[in-house]
């Protein structure tokens, strides 16, 4: 597949919804994660992220407004050990707790699937950083519906390993806009990774239509000591 411009490809679409992107810098020294959340409703729009520990979460942005928690409350990064999380619900903690009995990133999702939000049927896409002395290889997960029917489990993982400098993946829930949402077809998008951190967020955020972003996250791990850097950036301030 060919490798694409990141703001391109998300400048292209009113409204992918939420997207990971997992990749390594082009000097070889970071792994990279970034996830966006994306809103059509007043509940979607009504979020932040916030840091909490190693990884963060979603919370109201103003409580008085929020109706239903239950898809869109959740923590989208979680950190157990060389390995880091990313997914767009509550089955970051479904993998953690998987990876921490010794599961693989594939089995920990077995037990998941699409979200429960017909005629959408959201996909639940995660992806899994594990970090191998100072190399890394990363995993990328899409549950989805059969093309909208949800008496059938689609279930997908792409590996990659080790991880390419210069080199990432990015999927998100949907295609783009529609009613209803159509979602997500083919294998992670390559794409290229050739910014620092500051300017990848800006990048990203820039990019996203601007009626419907919500909140932005980006992390550079450094392969050398584990240790990172965080930017979060929300548009409800």
């Amino acid at each position: 597949m060919k490798m694409q411009k990141l703001d391109e490809l998300l400048k292209s679409k009113s409204y992918p919804g939420r997207g990971i992107m997992i990749g390594r810098t082009a000097d070889g020294k970071y792994a990279v994660a970034a996830y966006f959340i994306m809103g059509r409703s007043v509940n979607s729009r009504n979020r932040i992220f916030v840091e909490d520990g190693e990884g963060i979460r979603t919370e109201a942005f103003d409580p008085s407004k929020m109706k239903d928690p239950s898809l869109i409350i959740y923590a989208p990064v979680r950190v157990l050990g060389s390995k880091t999380i990313v997914t767009n619900g509550d089955q970051t903690d479904t993998i953690y707790d998987g990876l921490d009995h010794q599961m693989t990133f594939e089995q920990s999702l077995r037990e998941r699937q699409y979200e429960p939000d017909g005629p959408n049927y959201t996909p639940r896409i995660s992806g899994v950083i594990h970090r191998v002395g100072e190399d890394f290889n990363y995993a990328i997960s899409i549950l989805k519906s059969a093309d909208g029917n949800p008496d059938s489990n689609h279930r997908f993982t792409y590996s990659y390993s080790p991880a390419l400098p210069g080199t990432g993946h990015f999927i998100s829930t949907y295609v783009d806009d529609g009613n209803p949402l159509p979602s997500f077809e083919g294998e992670p998008i390559p794409v290229a990774v050739d910014a620092g951190i500051d300017e990848l967020t800006e990048l990203i955020w820039n990019s996203l239509n601007e009626e419907n972003k919500v909140s932005l996250f980006v992390r550079y791990i450094d392969l050398e000591d584990g240790s990172y850097e965080t930017r979060i950036v929300n548009k409800n301030k």
